[in-house]
């Protein structure tokens, strides 16, 4: 896997969202958040997801739906339960996936964040082809970006988030990690680079 100069992961399943702009100028891409998502809620397979992100669910189809109606949002990556790992935003903009948000004093955290849908709810566990591909796709970014947090939703909205939940492996996607990356630790919320020890690509 690589990310390619336009900011996209290569090979995903691109599918263009609208819902995003330009980062701040400045901005630096420190942070990578999980979450995780299914519509209708603790369905799976279906399109609800792909049709939120590109501003075409139907209000009418399902009576969730009401609640998500007008919603303007993205992410940049979404991992279906089989591992199908579809992009809807390059890196090098802003996807609109952690709303109200702070970490570390910082507040906006869209403008320095990736941000990663996993296909699922609070209440079942992932799929082991989710961890897979997610170990993944975020051993390809931490070469590409000078990542040094990972950390869930809630963590950077406690107050209204919960996701990735109770059933995110934490301890097994950073053991999956720190064969490339020994340096990245558990911290009190998430994981945490302790010291770069490779490089990434980019400027």
């Amino acid at each position: 896997m690589q990310i390619n100069a336009a900011g996209y992961l290569e090979p995903a399943n691109c599918i263009s969202s609208p819902n995003c702009d330009t980062r701040p100028t400045g901005s630096v891409i420190s942070l990578l958040v999980i979450h995780y998502i299914s519509l209708p809620p603790d369905e799976f397979n279906g399109n609800g997801v792909i049709e939120l992100f590109t501003n075409q669910l139907d209000p009418l189809v399902h009576p969730y739906y009401q609640s998500l109606k007008d919603l303007k949002v993205s992410s940049h990556f979404f991992i279906r339960r089989d591992g199908e790992i579809i992009q809807f935003v390059s890196c090098a903009m802003r996807a609109w996936h952690a709303g109200a948000s702070c970490w570390q004093g910082l507040t906006h955290c869209n403008d320095f964040s990736i941000g990663i849908e996993l296909e699922g709810s609070g209440n079942i566990p992932f799929t082991p082809n989710q961890y897979t591909q997610l170990a993944r796709v975020t051993r390809t970014l931490l070469s590409a970006y000078p990542i040094d947090h990972i950390v869930g939703h809630a963590d950077i909205a406690p107050q209204r988030k919960t996701d990735p939940g109770p059933h995110f492996d934490w301890q097994g996607y950073q053991q999956a990690l720190i064969q490339t990356h020994p340096c990245l630790k558990m911290g009190s919320s998430g994981i945490q680079m302790q010291a770069r020890d490779v490089p990434y690509h980019r400027a």
